[in-house]
């Protein structure tokens, strides 16, 4: 028999629906879920959550605990998952910092890991040195179809998970951590050395700001122009949006390049995009020859919609949705500042920054209010 091991998830999203209701079919696990969702709360007072699985069948659960209140979620908590929006984990982080255990070690880490959690949470939490930061390079699943909680549907799987910790964390922390997500997860989960590897790794910060570019930006054949219809992100993906994403993520590697030299740091982990996504996929991907073949052919991204609202002219992207405020402000932000510190041009990124924030109107927030001032010393 295991120890008990309690596990809370911050964010009523998609990855947090899924995650708790996954969690709650293992041994053991006592699963707490913190969320502002009322409707999340009153629901999950008469009913559990279910989660419609890809091959068909459906897993339910009733949660131990689905509050608004940090006290009542947190109060013996072992590890803890932030799944919430890079720009709103700022915020969630000072309203959990006070009601974090003092007693023992606590697992604090955000599901992505990316955008730079490491430098957010021990700024946030320095006042919480039992706190152990880490975060993961990606979702272990995709998820889509959210009926805040009712259901969620579970897409497509990682074939290996990989975390990493702050560079304070020791290494048996680092063992400890390990061991609670191994418990947690089917697939495997690989430590890897740097939290760089994370922050670097490309993702949805250059995926999502270079596919907008090339569907609606100056070279776009929907520049200044409504949309019949909605469109998916990834199946609908232009040869103009997969040509930016291409230049984005060579660019992302001569970042890579540069921070190995200036900081000493291995970051061979960090692969080109599409060989990434290729290997996180495998045989869900029916043609993996070229970026935009992945993009369009890739089952686990298959119907997922991007975000748009209907106008009395047609449909338009949507610049209050989290690929600008969270993709753009909190992740393409760090991309841009590292190269400034490292005086490297990264023209592609730059101009897709500067665009995308052009046409979300400017940055509200964004990781450079946490971006350290002493970095790369």
């Amino acid at each position: 028999m295991m120890d008990p091991l309690n596990v809370v998830i911050c964010g009523g999203g998609r990855t947090g629906h899924l995650s708790a209701v996954l969690f709650k079919q293992l041994p053991g696990i006592r699963v707490s879920l913190l969320t502002n969702n009322w409707e999340v709360i009153e629901r999950h007072a008469h009913t559990g959550i279910s989660a419609l699985m890809p091959e068909g069948g459906t897993l339910s659960a009733r949660l131990d605990v689905v509050s608004g209140d940090p006290d009542a979620a947190l109060a013996d908590a072992d590890v803890v998952i932030i799944t919430v929006p890079a720009q709103a984990r700022p915020a969630l982080l000072h309203a959990i910092a006070g009601s974090l255990p003092t007693h023992k070690p606590v697992y604090v880490g955000a599901i992505p890991g990316f955008c730079g959690f490491d430098w957010l949470a021990e700024k946030a939490l320095a006042a919480r040195p039992n706190a152990v930061i880490w975060g993961m390079k990606d979702v272990p699943h995709t998820a889509y179809a959210l009926q805040p909680g009712v259901s969620v549907r579970m897409g497509g799987a990682k074939s290996t998970l990989y975390v990493g910790t702050h560079q304070r964390e020791s290494g048996p922390a680092r063992q400890t951590l390990l061991a609670h997500l191994q418990r947690l997860y089917a697939a495997p989960v690989e430590l890897l050395a740097h939290y760089l590897e994370i922050t670097l790794t490309p993702g949805n910060p250059i995926m999502h700001p270079s596919v907008v570019y090339g569907l609606i930006g100056p070279y776009a054949q929907w520049h200044d122009k409504p949309f019949a219809e909605p469109l998916c992100w990834w199946t609908d993906c232009p040869e103009l949006g997969a040509y930016f994403l291409e230049r984005c993520d060579e660019e992302s590697q001569l970042l890579c390049k540069a921070v190995e030299q200036r900081l000493g740091v291995d970051m061979s982990s960090v692969q080109p995009l599409r060989q990434e996504i290729v290997e996180a996929y495998q045989a869900q991907i029916r043609d993996p020859r070229t970026m935009l073949s992945v993009l369009r052919s890739n089952q686990a991204y298959d119907s997922i919609l991007a975000p748009m609202v209907k106008t009395a002219d047609g449909y338009v992207i949507d610049k209050e949705n989290r690929a600008f405020h969270e993709d753009v402000a909190f992740g393409l932000a760090v991309l841009v500042e590292m190269g400034r510190r490292l005086e490297l041009k990264l023209p592609y990124i730059e101009e897709i920054f500067n665009w995308n924030v052009a046409y979300m109107g400017g940055l509200r927030s964004s990781a450079l209010d946490y971006f350290p001032q002493t970095w790369p010393a």
